[in-house]
Protein backbone atom coordinates (compact mmCIF):
# COMPACT_ATOMS: atom_id res chain seq x y z
CA UNK A 1 0.00 0.00 0.00
CA UNK A 2 2.80 2.43 0.86
CA UNK A 3 4.44 2.07 -2.53
CA UNK A 4 1.09 2.60 -4.27
CA UNK A 5 0.53 5.83 -2.38
CA UNK A 6 4.02 7.10 -3.16
CA UNK A 7 3.66 6.11 -6.82
CA UNK A 8 0.36 7.88 -7.37
CA UNK A 9 0.48 10.97 -5.17
CA UNK A 10 3.01 13.51 -3.97
CA UNK A 11 1.28 13.95 -0.61
CA UNK A 12 3.90 11.95 1.32
CA UNK A 13 7.55 12.78 1.94
CA UNK A 14 8.53 9.18 2.70
CA UNK A 15 7.33 5.66 3.22
CA UNK A 16 8.33 2.28 4.62
CA UNK A 17 7.43 -0.94 2.85
CA UNK A 18 7.93 -4.35 4.43
CA UNK A 19 7.88 -7.71 2.63
CA UNK A 20 5.95 -6.26 -0.27
CA UNK A 21 4.58 -7.49 -3.57
CA UNK A 22 5.73 -4.74 -5.92
CA UNK A 23 5.36 -6.53 -9.26
CA UNK A 24 2.21 -8.59 -9.69
CA UNK A 25 3.38 -9.89 -13.06
CA UNK A 26 5.64 -12.19 -11.01
CA UNK A 27 2.47 -13.93 -9.73
CA UNK A 28 0.79 -14.46 -13.11
CA UNK A 29 -1.89 -17.01 -12.19
CA UNK A 30 -3.58 -15.03 -9.39
CA UNK A 31 -2.96 -12.92 -6.28
CA UNK A 32 -4.91 -12.16 -3.11
CA UNK A 33 -8.60 -11.96 -4.15
CA UNK A 34 -7.80 -11.69 -7.88
CA UNK A 35 -8.56 -15.09 -9.37
CA UNK A 36 -7.97 -14.16 -13.00
CA UNK A 37 -4.59 -14.73 -14.59
CA UNK A 38 -2.44 -11.98 -16.06
CA UNK A 39 -3.64 -13.05 -19.53
CA UNK A 40 -7.26 -12.52 -18.52
CA UNK A 41 -6.73 -9.23 -16.65
CA UNK A 42 -3.43 -7.62 -17.74
CA UNK A 43 -4.56 -4.11 -16.80
CA UNK A 44 -5.27 -5.22 -13.22
CA UNK A 45 -1.81 -6.75 -12.89
CA UNK A 46 -0.15 -3.58 -14.23
CA UNK A 47 -2.28 -1.29 -12.06
CA UNK A 48 -1.51 -3.31 -8.93
CA UNK A 49 2.26 -3.28 -9.57
CA UNK A 50 4.10 -0.25 -8.16
CA UNK A 51 7.14 -1.51 -10.08
CA UNK A 52 5.33 -0.54 -13.28
CA UNK A 53 4.81 3.02 -12.05
CA UNK A 54 8.37 3.90 -11.00
CA UNK A 55 8.86 6.35 -13.88
CA UNK A 56 5.64 8.18 -12.96
CA UNK A 57 6.72 8.12 -9.31
CA UNK A 58 10.06 9.72 -10.21
CA UNK A 59 8.37 12.56 -12.15
CA UNK A 60 6.08 13.80 -9.37
CA UNK A 61 6.32 17.27 -7.87
CA UNK A 62 7.52 15.78 -4.57
CA UNK A 63 9.10 12.35 -4.69
CA UNK A 64 8.81 10.57 -1.36
CA UNK A 65 11.78 8.44 -0.40
CA UNK A 66 11.20 4.78 0.37
CA UNK A 67 12.68 2.31 2.85
CA UNK A 68 12.19 -1.34 1.89
CA UNK A 69 12.62 -4.14 4.44
CA UNK A 70 12.37 -7.81 3.49
CA UNK A 71 13.20 -11.20 5.01
CA UNK A 72 15.86 -12.99 2.95
CA UNK A 73 14.07 -16.33 3.43
CA UNK A 74 10.55 -15.12 2.54
CA UNK A 75 8.87 -18.13 0.90
CA UNK A 76 5.48 -16.49 0.39
CA UNK A 77 4.88 -17.00 -3.33
CA UNK A 78 3.63 -13.43 -3.76
CA UNK A 79 6.45 -11.76 -1.87
CA UNK A 80 9.69 -13.54 -2.65
CA UNK A 81 12.72 -11.33 -1.78
CA UNK A 82 13.21 -10.74 -5.51
CA UNK A 83 10.17 -8.43 -5.35
CA UNK A 84 11.99 -5.94 -3.13
CA UNK A 85 15.35 -6.40 -4.85
CA UNK A 86 13.97 -5.60 -8.30
CA UNK A 87 11.78 -2.76 -7.07
CA UNK A 88 14.77 -1.24 -5.27
CA UNK A 89 16.87 -1.50 -8.45
CA UNK A 90 14.15 0.30 -10.42
CA UNK A 91 13.84 3.02 -7.77
CA UNK A 92 17.59 3.62 -7.85
CA UNK A 93 17.64 3.61 -11.67
CA UNK A 94 15.12 6.46 -11.66
CA UNK A 95 16.98 8.40 -8.96
CA UNK A 96 14.45 7.84 -6.18
CA UNK A 97 16.07 7.99 -2.76
CA UNK A 98 15.60 4.54 -1.28
CA UNK A 99 17.19 1.92 0.93
CA UNK A 100 16.82 -1.86 0.91
CA UNK A 101 17.35 -3.82 4.12
CA UNK A 102 17.37 -7.61 3.87
CA UNK A 103 16.93 -9.46 7.17
CA UNK A 104 19.00 -12.69 7.25
CA UNK A 105 17.17 -15.96 7.93
CA UNK A 106 13.79 -14.21 8.17
CA UNK A 107 10.66 -15.24 6.31
CA UNK A 108 7.60 -13.17 5.53
CA UNK A 109 7.04 -12.41 9.20
CA UNK A 110 10.08 -11.40 11.19
CA UNK A 111 10.55 -13.43 14.35
CA UNK A 112 14.09 -13.11 15.70
CA UNK A 113 14.55 -10.49 18.38
CA UNK A 114 17.61 -9.17 16.56
CA UNK A 115 15.65 -8.75 13.33
CA UNK A 116 12.77 -6.95 15.01
CA UNK A 117 15.16 -4.61 16.81
CA UNK A 118 17.12 -4.04 13.60
CA UNK A 119 13.89 -3.28 11.71
CA UNK A 120 12.83 -0.81 14.42
CA UNK A 121 16.25 0.86 14.30
CA UNK A 122 16.18 1.13 10.49
CA UNK A 123 12.71 2.66 10.58
CA UNK A 124 13.66 5.14 13.29
CA UNK A 125 16.80 6.19 11.42
CA UNK A 126 14.79 6.54 8.19
CA UNK A 127 12.27 8.79 9.88
CA UNK A 128 15.03 10.81 11.56
CA UNK A 129 16.63 11.39 8.17
CA UNK A 130 13.26 12.63 6.92
CA UNK A 131 13.10 15.06 9.81
CA UNK A 132 16.57 16.31 8.86
CA UNK A 133 15.49 16.67 5.20
CA UNK A 134 12.42 18.71 6.14
CA UNK A 135 14.36 20.92 8.57
CA UNK A 136 17.27 21.58 6.20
Amino acid sequence: MTSHLLSHTSLFAAGIGRSGAFNRTLTPMSFQQEDRSIWEAPDTYITMSPFMHVKKYSEQERVGKLLLIHGEADENSGTYPMQSERYFAALKAFGIESRLVMLPLEGHSYRARESILHMAWEQEEWLKSLEDDLAG
